[in-house]
């Protein structure tokens, strides 16, 4: 199967093709331009440097959140757009399971984290064995303190990824929990590890519609936030 995917979920944009769990080609970009601006003259580049046009994929899929509210509605807006206009089904993946893909090769708990501002972050929390992710929470926005307390008796090391992977490593070693963050090169979420996880999901028969496919916000946007009257 081949997978079109996505990723502008937080302050860096990517997009890549996967095959059977080969990555055909990826594009990426992390310079503080809009992602409006961005995703979809990286995709167009990278289909045409390889010769591919969404025709030849099977399927699109999409960082679908948590992470950042904008980012979030541009990718799946841009996924929504190319699926509806190639007729092609769609994939929501969790930004959070996807991070946590980059590690799969290490022995680990891997601790993913995206910054949520307000001493929180959104947080998933995998074990790591043999190449294979089980996950052992639910996505969520968790509060620093109240993590470290959740992974005090934790045995497994711990591994950090995702964008707010540094504030979580300090917070949690800080709260006397030995950590450390994954390499450089795998911190950072990226299309790669979508597509991958995409490929799992259409083996599950888990593939959506554009007509279906939405993005997945664990908090109402701020707007929303500020029109709620106080409460008494």
């Amino acid at each position: 199967m081949r997978i079109l995917a996505l990723e502008t979920s937080a302050k860096a944009v990517s997009a890549a093709v996967t095959e059977d769990g080969k990555v055909l080609c990826s594009g990426y970009q992390d310079t503080g331009l809009t992602h409006s601006r961005t995703l979809m003259p990286i995709v167009e580049a990278m289909l045409k440097n390889t010769g591919l046009t969404v025709q030849d994929c099977d399927a699109v899929a999409v960082a679908a959140g948590p992470g950042s509210f904008t980012g979030i509605r541009i990718g799946v807006s841009a996924a929504k757009g190319l699926a509806f206009a190639a007729d092609k089904p769609c994939a929501a993946v969790s930004t959070l399971e996807a991070m946590a893909r980059n590690v799969a090769h290490m022995d680990a708990l891997v601790v993913c984290a995206m910054d949520a501002r307000r001493s929180q972050i959104y947080n998933a929390l995998f074990t790591s064995e043999h190449g294979r992710l089980t996950r052992r929470t639910p996505d969520r926005a968790i509060g620093l303190a109240e993590l470290a307390e959740e992974l005090r008796s934790e045995p497994l090391p711990l591994v950090i990824v995702g964008d707010g992977a540094v504030l979580c490593e300090k917070a949690l070693t800080e709260s006397g929990l030995p950590c450390r963050l994954a390499p450089p090169q795998l911190v950072m979420q990226n299309a790669m590890s979508v597509a991958l996880c995409a490929e799992d999901l259409a083996r599950a028969g888990k593939l959506v519609s554009a007509q279906e496919l939405l993005p997945v916000y664990l908090r109402p946007p701020q707007a929303q936030r500020l029109r709620q009257p106080p409460q008494i």
